[in-house]
């Protein structure tokens, strides 16, 4: 083999060990005596690039991807690798079903791990199981403890879904043999989720929130157990729309102007930084309402605060309810439009200027509010939120001037509404 030919097939198995594309010389050309190395290299090489895409699948946990062909040589151990994690998988979802019994074997130090966390879900399997024995042995308790308790306590048969137990019952049995059939029967409490919690299928532990059609809010934890001889779901409700409205009132404190009811700048930091984490596309509208200042000081800060409330008002009749509406100052405000572009954004707002116009007419200031507004594209914005106020900014100033000259001519105030001179 001459040394032309050496280097081509040297270069060529270099080239498939370390580079990302490789390309393969014409075998045709070598000498006769080196072609037979060469065709050895071109299956080396397919071998090797089925072996990446392979690795690259299981790397990532793709186990559906494509399988190397049989006569790969390189991919022996990563076809077993595939296999266990298969196993393992099934596993997993055995364990999730309440299969505390499986042992893994087969990947060293991941085995010790698995197997330990099996074992410690079948130990709080056990624990919760002598809980519900005892609790079993204390069933007349149970109903003396729990007549006086604020919250519903049902046990449902859950094969049957009837009801064996409420502590709501008007007149509770002397005796523990209940009639499931009329159990409910000229009941005065009235618990308007009990059809979802006669529908309830799942058998572990949960705690989970239904809300009725009247917008009460019930938080419910449901547990299996068995009782009086059957497997029964006992399911604890307690009304918590007291404090879902007071959570919600303290997220609208943190939220929202409190002058204005809008969002407040605090929110729309938070929206706009996450709308430009997930490269949303939307259009932000700044606003600043002109003239504010000369309103205050000629008619007093609460006719300024009227004329904000106009404002606002006229804008929250036009936007969408999935448009975010929030002042960022004194006189600033910003709309972010999801999904509407910069053309259908300025005919929305040019209209909702001119109605606010025409409609404030009889004001004793000239009424109006300038803006500007720009398209944010999210897979090629590199702005943050700070630099695209101020790049909408310059936009909303050129209309402040126009605005300037369009409709402000500030008329002098009367006598009785002039501030006093100090």
């Amino acid at each position: 083999m001459d040394d032309k030919t050496c280097d081509i097939l040297f270069e060529y198995l270099r080239s498939i060990l370390y580079d990302t594309t490789v390309k393969a010389p014409d075998i045709s050309t070598l000498e006769p005596s080196a072609r037979k190395l060469g065709m050895g290299l071109l299956y080396l090489q397919k071998a090797v690039e089925e072996m990446q895409a392979y690795t690259a699948d299981l790397s990532c946990g793709n186990l559906s991807g494509e399988f190397p062909s049989k006569e790969n040589f390189l991919c022996v151990n990563l076809k077993n690798l595939h296999a266990n994690l298969n196993h393992l998988t099934w596993q997993a979802q055995q364990v999730a079903a309440g299969d505390y019994s499986q042992q893994v074997s087969y990947l060293g130090d991941f085995s010790k791990a698995f197997n330990e966390m099996t074992a410690q879900l079948k130990e709080r399997e056990k624990q919760l199981t002598r809980k519900a024995e005892t609790l079993l042995s204390y069933n007349e308790l149970f109903y003396e403890l729990t007549r006086s308790r604020k919250e519903w306590i049902l046990v449902v048969d859950s094969r049957t879904s009837n009801i064996l137990y409420c502590n709501k019952v008007n007149h509770p049995p002397a005796s523990l043999d209940l009639n499931p059939h009329n159990f409910c029967e000229g009941c005065t409490h009235t618990l308007p989720i009990k059809c979802n919690l006669l529908n309830w299928t799942e058998e572990r532990p949960s705690v989970w929130e239904q809300e009725d059609a009247s917008g009460a809010v019930y938080q419910i934890t449901t547990y299996t157990l068995e009782w009086m001889e059957t497997n029964v779901f006992v399911h604890i409700v307690t009304d918590i729309t007291e404090n879902r409205m007071e959570e919600k009132a303290l997220a609208d404190k943190a939220y929202r102007d409190a002058g204005t009811g809008v969002y407040n700048r605090h929110f729309f930091d938070e929206y706009m930084n996450s709308m430009l984490r997930e490269k949303r596309d939307i259009t932000l509208c700044y606003m600043d309402l002109d003239g504010l200042k000369y309103t205050n000081d000629a008619f007093g800060h609460t006719e300024g605060d009227q004329y904000i409330h106009d404002y606002v008002a006229a804008i929250q009749k036009n936007i969408r309810t999935t448009d975010i509406f929030a002042r960022l100052g004194g006189d600033e405000f910003c709309i972010i439009f999801p999904g509407c572009c910069k053309m259908a954004a300025s005919a929305k707002i040019d209209a909702v200027l001119s109605e606010f116009i025409t409609e404030n007419g009889r004001k004793p200031y000239p009424v109006s509010f300038s803006y500007g507004i720009l398209d944010v594209h999210g897979q090629e914005n590199t702005y943050n939120p700070e630099q695209l106020i101020k790049i909408v900014d310059r936009e909303m100033y050129r209309c402040k001037q126009i605005n300037k000259q369009k409709y402000h001519t500030h008329p002098a105030a009367p006598a009785s509404q002039q501030p006093p001179q100090s």
